[in-house]
């Protein structure tokens, strides 16, 4: 077993394709209605299988927030008559490991295994099980209630968690982008294994399901692997589109105190969807604005010139409708007013007079000349098959992401940036503010 366990970790760890490689996607469709996402790899005797479900946290209602993620958490502990501990101990003995995400969109199950006949066989059925006849018990329900509810519990404590929480609730108020992915403590209380059933049976159907699957395996292989797999999941509905996001009106602001020696502060917009054209041109911006580390102009003018923060970035998430963009920054108390204007300075500067050309030959080198690390192995590449397939994104994505990278404009960068956010009518939230009582 321990043998097992070394090579699955040290084979996973090479390089699966070289950085000139073409990664040629296949696609179909199951006869359950369930996409399919398959590359073709035999460099590794390893197979990388995702299976991604429209269940994220924007899924719950107010009244049962926390549902879809513990829904999510707990078909892994128990299914098909087998217990959590059976799960694992039947997946250690063939070194394949079971694991997953979560996210306001998604929910995801991961499986990673050798492809040799004896584990390929055993880590598919178990995985298969997990998905197809989970046993919500009792027990374990019980169990993780009582863990969510302590973690929430302690998260309220914490600036980060209260910073975060707030911002998303400030930025998307009613829309259900503003759930908290791990749900409140009374709505955590009041969730029953019915209740984990009915949103298993809505939201885990093949229809409407994306399988991401790369490794060793021939077409006919992958084929009859999520034939298995979608055939046995419920026959539910599409889960449909997720709300249209609304656009603030006006500025927000929530100062909170709090005992931390620092302040924590995050200002935003709602900024773009995943397949936006605005894309490239607003990644390879915000690299310059905030998102490049210690070349970005928030780092330069915020920390490095004037000393006034820790940590400051930005970045945007696009998401299935319009995620945020977010500018973060930490520092002392009796800085943060200080901070935060200089922040809004810098960003009102970048709108209006956008970047030099000199910024974007050297923000491009950096993307692109960082792009092979991005998929230089199975994981890697599994995880944007996922992101391809849920969101509908083109198949060449990949191998157009550098030449989309290179075409990026000064003149692209100021218009998209000027046109998608609009500082005057940020989202700001202070937690440990200096002047809050």
């Amino acid at each position: 077993m321990k043998k097992i366990q070394i090579l699955i970790l040290v084979v996973s760890s090479l390089v699966a394709f070289s950085s000139n490689a073409a990664v040629k996607i296949q696609q179909w469709q199951t006869s359950a209605g369930t996409e399919v996402y398959f590359v073709e790899n035999h460099d590794l005797p390893i197979i990388d299988l995702s299976v991604n479900f429209a269940a994220g946290s924007a899924r719950d209602s107010a009244e049962k927030s926390g549902l879809a993620g513990i829904t999510r958490y707990l078909m892994a502990l128990g299914a098909a008559g087998m217990s959590d501990e059976v799960i694992a101990n039947k997946m250690a003995d063939i070194g394949a490991i079971l694991s997953g995400d979560f996210d306001v969109d998604r929910a995801a199950f991961k499986l990673r295994t050798l492809s040799s006949p004896r584990e390929q066989t055993q880590a598919l059925e178990i995985f298969t099980k997990v998905l197809q006849k989970p046993d919500f018990p009792e027990a374990v329900l019980t169990r993780e209630k009582a863990r969510v509810i302590s973690g929430l519990q302690e998260s309220a404590t914490q600036p980060e968690s209260i910073s975060s929480k707030a911002f998303m609730t400030a930025m998307y108020g009613k829309h259900p982008y503003a759930l908290d992915g791990s749900g409140e403590v009374e709505t955590v209380s009041n969730i029953k294994r019915d209740d984990l059933l009915d949103f298993y049976n809505k939201h885990y159907g093949a229809k409407g399901a994306v399988i991401a699957v790369i490794g060793d395996l021939t077409r006919d292989q992958a084929n009859t692997i999520t034939e298995n797999i979608s055939n046995g999941m419920p026959k539910s509905a599409d889960a449909g589109p997720i709300a249209k996001v609304e656009y603030p009106t006006a500025p927000v602001e929530l100062r909170i105190a709090h005992p931390a020696s620092q302040s924590h502060i995050l200002l935003g917009y709602p900024g773009i969807k995943r397949g936006d054209p605005d894309l490239f041109p607003l990644y390879v911006g915000n690299y310059i604005l905030g998102g490049g580390g210690f070349v970005s102009r928030l780092t330069e003018e915020v920390r490095e010139k004037r000393g006034l923060v820790y940590s400051v970035y930005s970045y945007f998430m696009p998401m299935a409708e319009l995620g945020p963009f977010q500018i973060g920054l930490q520092t002392k108390k009796d800085q943060a007013n200080a901070a935060l204007k200089l922040v809004h300075q810098t960003l009102d500067k970048f709108l209006k007079d956008g970047v030099t050309e000199k910024e974007l030959i050297a923000a491009k080198a950096n993307i692109i000349g960082g792009f092979p690390m991005r998929i230089d192995s199975n994981g890697k590449i599994l995880d944007y098959l996922s992101v391809i397939g849920f969101y509908k994104l083109p198949l060449n994505y990949l191998d157009e992401y550098n030449k989309k990278v290179a075409s990026v404009t000064t003149a692209q960068i100021k218009e998209a940036f000027n046109r998608r956010l609009k500082p005057e009518n940020f989202v700001t939230v202070i937690v440990g503010d200096p002047d809050a009582k």
